[in-house]
C-alpha cells in the first residue's frame, strides 16, 4: 500500500498493491495493519455506496460538531472526479480544495479527515462510489456548499452547465455562509 500525502494536512490518497492476472485482479480495499501508525485513528462504523451516470455531481457535503465524519472513499467502478475542501477554521489551509481522479483501474482512494466537505462528478458513463465513514449520519448535523462557489473556484473537469445536480445540492449556500465547524 502506498500512501501519498497531498498539500493538505491530513488529506491522504491510498494506493492499494493491484495483483493482476489473466482471471482478473486481486487487492485489499483496506487492511488496517497495512497503514502507517498515524493513520490508524479512524473506526469505520458505516459504508455506503452510490450509483450515478457521467455528469452527475454530487456534494459539497460534510457534517458538523460531534457527527462530523472522516471519509475513505473511492470508486468501485467507472471513473470520477473526487473534491474534498478543508474546512478546519485553525487549518494555514483553510479554504484550500484538493480533486484527484479515482476510477476502477487506479483503485486509488482518499482519506478524508473530519474538517472537510466533500464531493464528487462522474466522468465515466456510470460509477459506482462507496466510502466509509467512521461516524454515523445526523441530519440535523448536515452542511454543504455550492458546487460552483467562485470563492472556492473548483476546476471540475466537466461543463458545469452539463451537469446534473440534486434539487438539495443546487441550493447549498456558498463559502463563507456554510455552517461553521
Amino acid at each position: 500500500m502506498k500512501i501519498e500525502k497531498t498539500p493538505i494536512k491530513g488529506l491522504v490518497t491510498i494506493q492499494p498493491i493491484v495483483h493482476r492476472d489473466d482471471r482478473g485482479y486481486f487487492y485489499e480495499s483496506y487492511n488496517i495493519k497495512k497503514l502507517p501508525e498515524e493513520l490508524r485513528i479512524y473506526d469505520w462504523v458505516q459504508d455506503n455506496e452510490s450509483q450515478s451516470t457521467r455528469g452527475v455531481l454530487r456534494g459539497l457535503h460534510y457534517q458538523i460538531g460531534r457527527h462530523a465524519q472522516a471519509k475513505l472513499v473511492r470508486a468501485i467502478s467507472g471513473e470520477i472526479y473526487d473534491v474534498a475542501i478543508d474546512l478546519r477554521r485553525t487549518s494555514k489551509t483553510y479554504g484550500e480544495w484538493y480533486g484527484v481522479i479515482l476510477n476502477d483501474t487506479n483503485k486509488k482512494q482518499l482519506l478524508i479527515p473530519r474538517g472537510f466537505a466533500h464531493g464528487f462528478v462522474v466522468l465515466s458513463e456510470t460509477a459506482i462510489f462507496g466510502y466509509k465513514c467512521d461516524n454515523f449520519y445526523d441530519k440535523e448535523s448536515e452542511g454543504g456548499i455550492i458546487y460552483n462557489d467562485k470563492k472556492l473556484a473548483i476546476d471540475w473537469p466537466i461543463d458545469l452547465s452539463a451537469v446534473q445536480v440534486s434539487e438539495k445540492d443546487d441550493l447549498l449556500p456558498s463559502f463563507g455562509k456554510h455552517k461553521p465547524f
